[in-house]
């Protein structure tokens, strides 16, 4: 029985957890020619990863955290309308249908842009504000497809492939 190892290539886009590295596609990379969308703020800096909930009533932290500074500007990560721009229980936050059945939400934002608004990738939409789980000067940036969450990563090319290497030497036949 031949046992491999699963390995993930990160090529050259770079760290893309919570270890405070900055994320730098490189041009012409599989990443970057993938990615749909663009970060809403600048440089990126994932403090907190994404973590898929085991069912969908689970915990998980269904987004990715950003370090940025209060009153820093916010992005809209691609082209579409914005959803929804007002306060959720403690936190502004603005939604950007982008179509298809795709939605971004970035909190805690304060919008500069109402309801209705068609605003186009890299778009100013906000300002990083204060409020919700992430610490003052962070924002929450989150994805759904159809009501599901995924990892904002996989839209900004960030994600890194999986690779099968081989592990260990093969098992001795018994002789």
């Amino acid at each position: 029985m031949l046992a491999v190892t699963l390995a993930v290539v990160s090529g050259a886009s770079g760290a893309a957890g919570a270890d405070g590295h900055e994320l730098r596609p490189a041009s012409g990379s599989a990443d970057a020619a993938s990615a749909r969308w663009s970060w809403p703020v600048s440089p990126p800096r994932i403090t907190v990863a994404y973590r898929a909930p085991a069912h969908a009533y689970g915990p998980g932290h269904r987004g990715i955290d950003l370090a940025s500074a209060v009153g820093a500007d916010v992005r809209a990560p691609d082209d579409g309308v914005v959803a929804f721009a007002g306060v959720v229980v403690d936190r502004p936050l603005i939604t950007i249908d982008h179509g298809d059945g795709l939605v971004s939400t970035m909190e805690p934002v304060s919008a500069t842009v109402p309801v209705g608004t068609s605003v186009q990738r890299g778009e100013l939409v906000g300002t990083v504000a204060t409020g919700g789980h992430t610490a003052p000067g962070e924002i929450h940036l989150g994805a759904r497809r159809d009501d599901v969450y995924l990892n904002p990563l996989r839209l900004l090319g960030e994600v890194p492939r999986a690779v099968l290497l081989p592990c260990c030497e093969p098992a001795q036949q018994p002789g």
